[in-house]
């Protein structure tokens, strides 16, 4: 049953027994099968050449005086939980087989044993050692590729959104060019909106479309006319009732582009007050979609903390001031409190 001799160089094999007599016999033997052999006659030494060097497989006996087999397989394993080791005995136990199967012990060959078995064994062992080496490196291969190609479509969906973001930024910079004292107005109200909602625990998700709905939430004001927009001075009830149909008209332009109807909540019910009393459906609590009630209250501020044609801004404190009034009354109370104990409005 002798094998031709095959270059098998590369695999190393240490070779564990105090009898000198059975080292040297599987030295010999593995050495004709292309194997490098490295013997060692007891544990302790056995550790020292594993320490040093590495080996694709050990044949280790299991009794050995001081360190035993048992127990130089519970250190290798600790030290290298795939090292493929292959237990010999003359005295086997199924109690003694059981542990060292369990420890990790890939076989188990008993003394006197056959050489060609031998050399059957160690085969077929570092053939299987080759093969979950060779998966493993593919799985590494695909876990590249995929990281790769994921890495990559992250950021065409980055560049997507970011043009997503850079146009409705775009329109809603030509929505306040119709009126220059709101300059800017929309995209203060995404940024502290987005710090509200992230004090709230939103999702990145949700978030996101927190960010389209805060710059969208007035572009039904393209709709309103110039001169009531830009009048110097009060509205008279018939010009404030054509400035609330504002919302009403945001929502008939969004509802034509696919992309904007998740924002519609937002742009309809950014002026819903939390008593009933707001506009455009008299929504009250938490009938309000959160994400609107978390624009009320930047938009407002906002809004109170700049220019008009009709008055100058309105200083810190008494936009603070009237915001803490109309808790529970125009805004949701829990907002409120983000906004001013979390200083969102010094952004």
């Amino acid at each position: 049953m002798e094998r031709s001799s095959r270059k098998a160089t590369e695999d190393r094999i240490l070779i564990v027994d105090d009898e000198t007599e059975v080292c040297t016999l599987l030295a010999k033997r593995l050495s004709r099968e292309g194997y490098s052999c490295v013997t060692a006659y007891n544990g302790k030494e056995a550790l020292h050449h594993f320490y040093k060097e590495n080996f694709s497989l050990m044949i280790v006996d299991v009794k050995m005086p001081e360190t035993d087999g048992v127990e130089l397989l519970k250190k290798v394993k600790a030290m290298h939980p795939k090292m493929t080791v292959i237990m010999i005995t003359a005295y086997p136990e199924i109690d003694m087989v059981v542990e060292v199967l369990r420890i990790g012990a890939y076989d188990f060959i008993i003394k006197p044993f056959n050489l060609d078995l031998v050399v059957f064994a160690v085969q077929k062992a570092l053939d299987k050692k080759r093969l979950e080496e060779e998966i493993e490196a593919y799985d590494h291969h695909l876990k590249e590729l995929v990281e790769e190609r994921t890495a990559k479509l992250r950021q065409a969906c980055l560049m997507l959104k970011k043009a997503h973001l850079d146009s409705v930024k775009a329109l809603a910079e030509a929505i306040e060019a119709k009126d220059p004292y709101i300059r800017g107005h929309s995209d203060r109200v995404r940024e502290k909106s987005l710090r509200i909602a992230k004090k709230l625990g939103f999702s990145e998700k949700r978030l996101e479309s927190l960010q389209f709905g805060a710059l969208l939430h007035d572009i039904g004001k393209i709709g309103i006319k110039d001169e009531v927009l830009q009048k110097q001075g009060p509205l008279s009830p018939d010009e404030y009732q054509h400035v609330r149909e504002h919302p009403l008209i945001g929502v008939k332009i969004a509802e034509g582009i696919d992309f904007f109807k998740d924002k519609i909540s937002m742009i309809r019910h950014h002026h819903e007050h939390f008593d009933g009393q707001g506009y455009p459906d008299g929504l009250a609590g938490k009938d309000i979609p959160l994400e609107a009630r978390v624009i009320s209250v930047p938009d407002v501020f906002d809004a109170m903390s700049h220019p008009r044609p009709y008055r100058g801004a309105i200083p810190l404190e008494n936009a603070l001031a009237e915001l803490e009034k109309e808790k529970g009354k125009q805004f949701d109370p829990q907002i409120v409190e983000i906004f001013i104990k979390e200083r969102i409005y010094k952004s």
